[in-house]
């Protein structure tokens, strides 16, 4: 997975550098409780405390929610986005900056809910729309049905699997909130995971109207004359 930085530089002064870029395993006795397994555990988790004894995905989140979980969500911030290949910048709010950066550490956690997610990671497009996440997701997806047919595997390309994992993550997520409400002293953190909720609710329920309405993209690959060789 390629690293990636999100330099931040607060309002009050203050800047941090966090991301993805391989840190040292936190040691277990420094965590923070709402990190524990069995602390507002998800009701859909496959894994238990006794091989376990830490979330996956909250112990990936821990220093993000530490630097933003004093902060409003509304408060400014200027973020630069490093990776290998190139350089983002962004003045935005502490939720939508947060709220990236989450979903990066959240999708490359160990977290089993999310191994679906685990290429958009790799793939991270800092400051996605809804609808370029949309695309992103559903392109990912059906992806990987492709490699799971040359492997000789069961195809899914209904999207059923993937409105499956969208509620699963639904789940997921308001556990998640749980314990960064328990952490956080303000909403910075809490609505930065709303805005990655958002993305969870729209795909088993509206995903079919929302894929119709990007269709016009894909007109020249609909019409079999103009797509012909």
């Amino acid at each position: 997975m390629q690293n990636v930085t999100y330099h931040f530089n607060f309002a009050d002064g203050r800047s941090a550098a966090l991301g993805n870029t391989g840190r040292p395993a936190a040691d277990a006795a420094a965590l923070p409780d709402w990190t524990r397994l069995d602390f507002h555990q998800c009701p859909n988790c496959p894994l238990t405390p006794a091989s376990t004894p830490h979330c996956p995905m909250a112990v990936e989140l821990v220093e993000l929610v530490q630097t933003v979980g004093a902060l409003a969500s509304y408060e400014e911030v200027e973020v630069r986005v490093e990776t290998a290949e190139r350089s983002v910048a962004k003045r935005t709010t502490v939720q939508r900056a947060a709220g990236a950066l989450m979903g990066l550490l959240a999708a490359g956690s160990d977290c089993p809910h999310v191994a679906f997610l685990k290429p958009m990671a790799h793939f991270h497009l800092p400051f996605a729309t809804a609808e370029e996440n949309l695309y992103r997701v559903v392109s990912s997806y059906l992806l990987a049905q492709y490699l799971r047919q040359q492997a000789g595997l069961t195809a899914d390309w209904a999207l059923a699997g993937l409105k499956r994992n969208g509620q699963a993550m639904q789940s997921v997520n308001m556990a998640m909130a749980e314990r960064i409400r328990a952490a956080a002293q303000k909403d910075g953190a809490i609505n930065a995971l709303v805005l990655l909720d958002l993305l969870a609710k729209a795909l088993p329920y509206s995903i079919d109207e929302q894929l119709e309405e990007i269709k016009i993209l894909f007109a020249a690959q609909l019409d079999d004359a103009a797509a012909a060789p």
